[in-house]
């Protein structure tokens, strides 16, 4: 393993249990703190939203208020696309295993925003994700960087930089427990 793939492992380890502890206390505030920020964020178009994995904040249940509508990812063998979802949709596993829609993929001038999940964020907008890839390959595609994107991370989880990759796309900001946090 080289330098780089070993520190990002390294901080992989290191975020995902401070995440880990800190939404044992901060989950319901965190989770307020979204919905509270989307008030103010609100745009046409649709939300999109992820499902929840281990310590990652639980957005979809309730799922916050959105007039456009709501949209989950769903990861294909070709990349990462988002679909239309409203509590109730049935929803199949993806070819990563995670519950997603199964309706057609949607374009990115049909979404407003794209809440992301993040073990952390930098203060200059990098995310430390859970390794995949998936967000990365899918947000360094040219028609999807203009669609805004904000991290979703206990404050816990911000810290002043991260390793960064060539193909890394800065985030517009993030959302902790403690409200969000712009890139201007």
């Amino acid at each position: 393993m080289n330098a780089y793939a070993q520190s990002k492992k390294e901080q992989r380890r290191h975020w995902r249990q401070q995440r880990q502890l800190a939404m044992v206390h901060m989950a319901d505030a965190l989770t307020a703190a979204v919905h509270h920020a989307l008030t103010e964020l609100q745009r046409p178009g649709r939300l999109g939203l992820f499902w929840p994995l281990g310590a990652e904040a639980k957005l979809i249940d309730p799922p916050p208020h959105w007039p456009g509508g709501l949209a989950l990812p769903r990861a294909e063998a070709s990349g990462l696309i988002y679909a239309p979802w409203q509590p109730g949709d049935d929803l199949a596993e993806d070819v990563c295993g995670i519950p997603a829609p199964t309706g057609a993929p949607l374009g990115p001038g049909q979404l407003a925003l794209l809440l992301v999940p993040a073990l952390a964020g930098s203060s200059s907008g990098i995310r430390l994700g859970s390794g995949g890839g998936w967000y990365d390959r899918f947000r360094a595609q040219p028609d999807w960087r203009v669609v805004p994107a904000l991290m979703v991370m206990p404050q816990c989880c911000s810290c002043a930089e991260l390793v960064v990759a060539p193909w890394d796309v800065p985030f517009d900001g993030w959302i902790t427990e403690r409200g969000k946090q712009l890139q201007c």
